[in-house]
């Protein structure tokens, strides 16, 4: 299985998993919030709203277009640092956290 096949797993299983933690969202946030140039948009939306409305759509893009996929990736640590500052139980935020570092580490291996 190649990279982009890989990574089209692994948002699947993302996606599967902010659903089951209650936090998808039907309604996209302004278009000024998606705008934001702050890393992670941290001043318009939440960690997982960042996730639903940014980060999965660019890389489907990605895939979809077999465009060159980013060299590294970061993502499990800022997870862990905002669910901990939203006060959630370490244990509801887990499996995304294991997703999100699985992502980190396919996209940053030669």
């Amino acid at each position: 299985m190649d990279k982009h096949s890989k990574l089209a797993s692994l948002l699947t299983v993302v996606t599967n998993e902010l659903h089951t933690m209650g936090v998808w969202q039907e309604q996209q946030p302004a278009p000024e919030a998606l705008a934001s140039v702050e890393p992670f948009a941290v001043d318009q939306l939440s960690f997982t709203q960042w996730l639903q409305f940014i980060f999965i759509p660019r890389m489907n893009q990605l895939i979809e277009t077999e465009s060159p996929l980013p060299q590294s990736c970061s993502i499990a640590p800022m997870a862990e640092q905002s669910f901990k500052a939203d006060g959630r139980d370490f244990a509801d935020s887990a499996a995304l956290v294991a997703h999100l570092a699985a992502i980190d580490q396919l996209l940053t291996e030669c």
